[in-house]
């Protein structure tokens, strides 16, 4: 086979900006070009960029997929560093970008001066909002102000929702190092002449504030605000009896503010009179805000251990937690501003990728309700080459605004996940899901029956009976094993019920009546209740010997689990963010698996070349009775009866996988003919690269200023009233849950519930 060579240009040093497209673009320092071919191992890449750049080993490379300048991909492993060369085989280069990798600081290494680290001031949030005028006499204490604290008022160009709850009242945090300490002395030694004196000017009111609190952390001091406002700010010191005070107020025709009055000399202590510093939410949010970018999952624990090593102060875990939920808002935009984006987002989908449907609805307070989002190229996908096929499951949402995501998906080819459509709605319903599912139906057109696989709770046993008529519906065994044990009541042990379990799951994959009623003898031996139970529940409705729908062995809805990974990996992210994370993941799974397939020479996809291989290699014994029309018997360990034109056999393998079966293929044989001509055409490479021959263009990002100039902006849409209860969130399961817990069971009774230091039976 070719070597494919290509060369990298391998860039470092620089920063990504993002255009008003929406894409990003590399600003480098330095760049070097090296050749790459497919047979070059990663750690061998790696050494070499080292050695060129002169740089440690904890670096991360990254690239962009050919036409896609939104997503960047990694490149950690050799099976990375093949795929980002294949990918580029048309092309003579391939930009990579060499970024260090983010570790927390060791603080063990650092010097004892905080001068060349973020201080406490220069990281706060700018306020340039007007203060109320606070009359110093009276009761002044609600108007101490930290000194290291930013002031949390916010103005309309705050990137802070307003729907953030900030208690009033800010638990105070004291410093583990001494008011005199050297370190600190050090740290705030460049604000030490922050303040002039009379005459002094300043571009802002906000800059002067800044500037005296700066003047004040670096001389060890707290202070009272007498007069705050826009245009005149009048400070004394806080100890009782100081006589240390200043003035500024406007120039006249200016903006500028200038010092009028100071009396710089205090009678107080200083330092040993401050208790401490109070580091609010929005100081914590402006020192991690960097970090964040590139630690997403930054632990509150670990900002709070961070912050105690780098600046000697001791947070709580909740302004811990606050602090990182302000930062994030401020990196990725307000959560509640998002909502309000809706109408433009869906237009901008669907004008971005023709055929697409977008569409959200509100209730009547305005609230957000639910959003529908499909693409083209998935329906395309679908509907040209996929099984008519839908796997419905949903994921709860951990965002500020909880929620829930539905989805459809389906199988390719493969047998691997096809995103389909998706929604976000406030609350999993049968009422939602009604709603979803006539939106699906809107989507896409299909000629033959849709068999759905789903769970029969939620209203989906009545929503999809009434809106995909003629369409077979079957029923989630994970969901039906789970109400099974629910149903139990913990009358049996754990290893009773897994025996049971393993014996439900043999009735539904039975393929055959006398198979399934094996499987439920053996059920009924162990309990009459759980018998009757099953036989309850619509056996034609997943039971693989009565179901009349084609479900190619498919048991459970929760196929689709690569899909929910992506949505539960994005789900803290704002909602229109959070769909364009999804959007980016299809278009990259669309462009990767195309990419892949054109290197395969079979005529079905491997998955299904490697089935038809296995039932191949079991013909060996088989003996066919040749008959002259089109139905054959077939003698083995057990006698089936083939019919070639129906394309069925007795053993019901060929009809339920969509392959033929051993005995099908022997029959195959002996008529001279081809086992490729009887497998479903669902299965062929050819229809796999039609399954990903549309591609998910980018959607540029939401312009605010486009967006209230649109007439969409008469549409508001504002958050939903769900918030995120406290408390750790519930993690969604998949597949079989057996008991988790094991019950209890006396060792002299024998029976379940206690054990014998509390069983009442007599000795």
């Amino acid at each position: 086979m070719e070597v494919k060579r290509v060369i990298a240009i391998c860039q470092s040093g620089g920063e990504f900006l993002t255009e008003k497209d929406g894409t990003l673009s590399y600003r480098g320092v330095d760049a070097h070009a090296i050749d790459i071919d497919d047979q070059m191992e990663f750690d061998e890449f790696k050494l070499e960029v080292t050695e060129m750049f002169g740089c440690n080993n904890n670096m991360v490379f990254k690239y962009f997929l050919p036409g896609n300048k939104k997503t960047l991909i990694t490149v950690s492993n050799d099976k990375d560093l093949h795929r980002m060369i294949k990918f580029h085989g048309d092309f003579a280069t391939i930009d990579v970008y060499i970024m260090e990798e983010v570790a927390p600081p060791d603080v063990s290494n650092m010097p004892a001066s905080r001068s060349s680290r973020t201080t406490l001031s220069e990281t706060v949030v700018p306020v340039d909002a007007s203060l109320d005028v606070v009359d110093f006499v009276g009761d002044t204490t609600q108007h101490d102000i930290p000194l290291n604290a930013s002031l949390d008022v916010i103005d309309d160009a705050s990137p802070i929702d307003a729907h953030i709850d900030i208690p009033t009242e800010i638990s105070p945090v004291f410093p583990l190092v001494g008011p005199n300490d050297e370190k600190h002395a050090k740290g705030a030694q460049q604000w030490q002449n922050a303040i002039t004196g009379v005459g002094q000017r300043f571009s802002s009111v906000h800059e002067f504030r800044e500037s005296l609190r700066k003047y004040a952390i670096a001389h060890q001091f707290a202070f009272r605000y007498k007069k705050n406002d826009s245009h005149r700010v009048t400070v004394k010191c806080k100890a009782e009896g100081c006589p240390w005070r200043i003035h500024a107020s406007r120039l006249s025709t200016t903006q500028l503010i200038c010092i009028k009055k100071m009396n710089p000399t205090h009678s107080c202590e200083g330092a040993v009179a401050t208790t401490g510093h109070q580091a609010t939410r929005s100081w914590v949010a402006s020192i991690i805000k960097e970090k964040l970018k590139y630690m997403p999952n930054y632990k509150p624990k670990d900002i709070v251990n961070d912050i105690k090593q780098e600046f000697g102060i001791q947070l709580n875990y909740f302004q811990a937690w606050r602090g990182k939920e302000i930062a994030k808002e401020q990196l990725q935009g307000s959560y509640k501003e998002a909502y309000n984006q809706l109408p433009f987002f869906c237009d901008r989908i669907m004008e971005t990728n023709p055929g697409s449907l977008a569409t959200f609805t509100t209730k009547e307070d305005s609230s957000f309700h639910r959003l529908f989002v499909s693409f083209h190229a998935s329906l395309y996908g679908f509907q040209q080459s996929c099984r008519p096929l839908l796997f419905l499951d949903s994921i709860p949402l951990k965002s500020k605004y909880q929620g829930t995501l539905l989805a459809a998906t389906a199988a390719d080819g493969d047998d691997e996940v096809f995103p389909v459509a998706f929604t976000v709605v406030d609350a999993e319903t049968d009422d939602n899901w009604h709603w979803f599912l006539l939106q699906l139906k809107s989507a896409f057109s299909i000629s033959c029956p849709v068999t759905f696989v789903a769970d029969r709770q939620k209203g989906l046993k009545e929503s999809i009976a009434e809106i995909f008529k003629d369409s077979y519906h079957g029923y989630c065994l994970r969901y039906l094993t789970e109400q099974l044990i629910r149903d139990l009541k913990g009358q049996f042990s754990h290893e009773v019920k897994r025996l049971m379990i393993e014996d439900f799951y043999g009735a539904a994959y039975a393929p055959r009546p006398e198979n399934f009623q094996s499987c439920l003898e053996s059920i009924k031996s162990i309990s009459l209740e759980a018998y009757n139970w099953i036989v309850q529940t619509e056996p034609q409705k997943w039971a693989n010997s009565f179901f009349q729908g084609a479900r190619y062995n498919h048991m459970t809805s929760n196929f689709g689990e690569l899909f929910y990974s992506w949505a539960s990996d994005a789900h803290e992210l704002p909602i229109t963010q959070m769909v364009d994370v999804i959007r980016g993941k299809i278009m990259e799974l669309i462009y990767t698996r195309r990419e892949g397939s054109n290197e395969w020479l079979t005529r079905l996809t491997p998955s299904m070349e490697e089935k038809l291989e296995k039932e191949i290699q079991k013909i060996g014994n088989l003996q066919v009775l040749l008959s002259a029309g089109s139905r054959f018997e077939v003698h083995g360990d057990t006698t089936e009866v083939v019919d070639v034109d129906r394309w069925d056999c007795s053993c019901r393998g060929w009809q339920i996988t969509g392959l033929p079966c051993c005995h099908a293929i022997a029959v195959i044989r002996c008529m001279g003919r081809s086992p490729y001509d009887y497998c479903s055409r669902y299965f062929t490479t050819e229809s796999y690269r039609l399954t990903y021959s549309e591609p998910i263009l980018p959607v540029p990002n939401v312009d605010i200023t486009v967006m209230k100039a649109s007439s969409q902006v008469l549409v508001t849409v504002t958050p939903p009233p769900t918030r995120r209860p406290p408390g750790r969130p519930t993690t969604k399961k998949y597949g079989s849950q057996d008991m988790a817990k094991r019950q209890l069971q006396c060792s002299r009774c024998k029976g379940l519930g206690h054990n014998k230091s509390t069983c009442k039976e007599l000795l």
